[in-house]
């Protein structure tokens, strides 16, 4: 396994938007397409899509956060994990972890000391997951979803 990460280009557009989870998921994270528009509204700069890419095979895509104003008035600034969709036929093989180290890295690079994450919750959501990768729920929620946060 030899993943990258590509930025979303014109050239790629197609093959990110085309990432499809397994069936039953689509509940716990928005498709591509949706996370791209949410990229294009935001400040410049604030949204990191990209391209999970193996031996030139589009395999997943992420989204970080990066210095977002997380309670709107300035007071907070945070960086993390948007989203994460990994291809359904290539889930199970470390993808999702790469994606997590890649974004856990930028933040570092930034000067970022914590990464967060946002989950649905209950028994088909990917707490495990991130609880596994070293997240620790931090007791907020956001959209109903559980906040978890990673020491970097």
């Amino acid at each position: 396994m030899t993943p990258r990460l590509e930025e979303v280009t014109p050239a790629n557009f197609d093959a990110a938007t085309g990432i499809r989870i397994r069936p039953g998921q689509e509940h716990a994270v928005e498709p591509v397409v949706k996370s791209l528009a949410e990229a294009y509204v935001h400040p410049a700069g604030v949204a990191w899509p990209r391209l999970i890419v193996d031996d030139d095979r589009p395999v997943g895509f992420l989204m970080a956060f990066l210095d977002i104003d997380w309670n709107g008035d300035g007071s907070v600034h945070r960086s993390g994990l948007w989203r994460l969709n990994i291809a359904a036929d290539t889930q199970g093989r470390g993808y999702g972890r790469f994606a997590v180290e890649s974004v856990a890295a930028e933040i570092r690079r930034r000067g970022g000391k914590e990464m967060y994450v946002s989950w649905h919750p209950g028994p088909d959501g990917p707490e495990e997951f991130y609880l596994r990768l070293g997240f620790r729920k931090n007791g907020e929620t956001s959209g109903g979803q559980t906040v978890g946060v990673l020491e970097l």
